[in-house]
């Protein structure tokens, strides 16, 4: 299998948490390649490029270019800038999995991405600190994004405890703490409108656990996407009756995805009308997921 077809299958039949990954590193691919071949044809992009992928903060611009508000959140120049929000989203995507879903996942990432923009936008339009740069401010990376799913694992399970280099074991609540006050700290420091849209992109991550506690889920818009994914699930499952998988790890992909719809359409079900609602495949189904994740 080529390198082209394996990174493809990887995608389809990968979590959303791989997608979003993916989806980070190829923007961030093609627009450094583009720029280095145009650097060595002679003729050199300078940031009015990024422009056209990064948010303004001035209103006139913002409408001119309003796809920004979702691309930037997709969007980074530079390689530490995508590494460590990669990284951030990689660790804790993982751990928002333990609790949430894989569309609630998506559904925190670009909502918490526009959060964290409108903030932005509305913080140097509206604060004097910032009168003299609205013009020429712009906002780009998925860190609110990452933020925002970050905050929410920590406001749904704040006692839980993982294992940091150096620091040992802490608990979510107190990684929540340092990380907003770091960035409300350094907004006088540098970077002040990353800084501001982190901040937009967490206050969404905690509003949205708040809700979902009593039973407002923010993210069920993005359901419209998994009545997508179904389409694609069923034919590939359709063809793997003709074909033999020679790729264990597509298969296992396959299926994982399958069984996970599977289990959310069943507890939307619970949510909406009830345990008693479901039929006797349906709980046999739900008793199966409850002893493997005991086992």
């Amino acid at each position: 299998m080529s390198i082209y077809s394996e990174l493809k299958d990887s995608f389809r039949f990968g979590s959303n948490l791989t997608k979003l990954i993916y989806i980070n590193l190829a923007i961030f691919l093609i627009y450094n390649l583009i720029r280095a071949f145009l650097f060595m044809g002679g003729t050199p992009i300078g940031s009015s490029y990024a422009y056209l992928l990064s948010v303004p903060a001035d209103f006139t611009s913002l409408l001119v270019r309003p796809w920004t508000l979702l691309t930037y959140m997709f969007f980074h120049e530079g390689f530490l800038h995508i590494l460590f929000n990669l990284l951030w989203l990689y660790w804790f995507g993982q751990l928002f999995l333990m609790f949430m879903t894989q569309r609630q996942l998506v559904g925190v990432y670009i909502l918490g991405g526009l959060a964290g923009a409108v903030l932005f936008v509305l913080a140097y339009n509206f604060l004097p600190a910032f009168a003299s740069e609205t013009s020429m401010a712009i906002a780009l990376g998925a860190s609110a994004s990452v933020l925002a799913i970050v905050i929410a694992v920590c406001t749904l399970r704040p006692n839980h405890t993982i294992y940091l280099l150096f620091l040992g074991a802490v608990k979510l609540k107190y990684l929540a703490l340092v990380s907003i006050l770091i960035d409300i700290i350094s907004i006088p420091v540098s970077n002040a409108g990353g800084h501001i849209a982190h901040l937009g992109g967490a206050l969404f991550g905690f509003i949205y656990v708040k809700a979902l506690l009593k039973g407002w889920d923010l993210t069920t818009p993005f359901r419209l996407f998994e009545g997508l994914g179904k389409i694609s699930l069923r034919k590939k499952s359709k063809l793997k009756v003709d074909y033999r998988s020679t790729n264990p790890d597509y298969d296992y992909n396959l299926r994982k995805v399958q069984k996970h719809q599977n289990i959310d359409e069943i507890l939307d079900k619970i949510s909406k009308s009830g345990y008693d609602s479901l039929t006797k495949e349906e709980k046999d189904t739900l008793f199966r997921m409850k002893n493997d994740s005991v086992n």
